[in-house]
């Protein structure tokens, strides 16, 4: 009887053992893909990961960031009308190209941005979807200036786009 105790007790042993080197492993190997995870910092108690940024090309509210993204770059940038030009010309329809051009004309500003001037930064939040077309709302920031406590103001543009060709075929103002 103590034999049969002594091999029972042994295959508990063994496989007791075999589990035990299953998880150690099994967390050897997730340690390193959690040490490396952007959500992680380095220093526990240093500054968060910097952010990430991504889009796809297929997804409409992402083209109307990727351009409002770059329009505004270009703006910043003083003697940048031919590069403006070729965003239009890629991001737009030419049925919209024309209606802005007309609109640029009557109110002496930018109709892309509404605006005489630059803003400092852009938000893009999708909409709903419907008959061919997806709605995307820009939100516009601009600075007060200097001497104004830093107070922002802020813009909302409604951009139309198409789904089929996934040009953006209109903007207006929402408010």
């Amino acid at each position: 009887m103590n034999r049969s105790r002594s091999r029972s007790g042994s295959r508990s042993r063994t496989i007791g053992r075999g589990l035990v080197t299953v998880a150690l492993l099994t967390t050897a190997a997730s340690v390193p893909a959690v040490a490396n995870s952007p959500e992680r910092s380095e220093d526990p108690g240093g500054p968060p990961p910097a952010p990430a940024r991504s889009g796809s090309p297929s997804v409409v509210y992402d083209r109307v960031a990727h351009f409002y993204g770059a329009y505004i770059d270009v703006a910043n940038d003083p003697g940048s009308n031919a590069a403006a030009a070729e965003l239009r010309k890629f991001y737009l329809t030419a049925d919209l190209r024309a209606r802005l051009l007309a609109w640029e004309k009557q109110n002496d500003a930018d109709g892309i941005l509404r605006a005489q001037h630059v803003p400092s930064a852009w938000k893009v939040t999708p909409g709903d979807s419907g008959m061919g077309h997806t709605y995307t709302t820009v939100r516009l920031t601009w600075d007060s200036g200097p001497g104004t406590g830093g107070e922002k103001t802020y813009t909302y543009l409604t951009v139309r786009s198409d789904l089929e060709s996934r040009k953006i075929s209109d903007i207006t103002s929402k408010y």
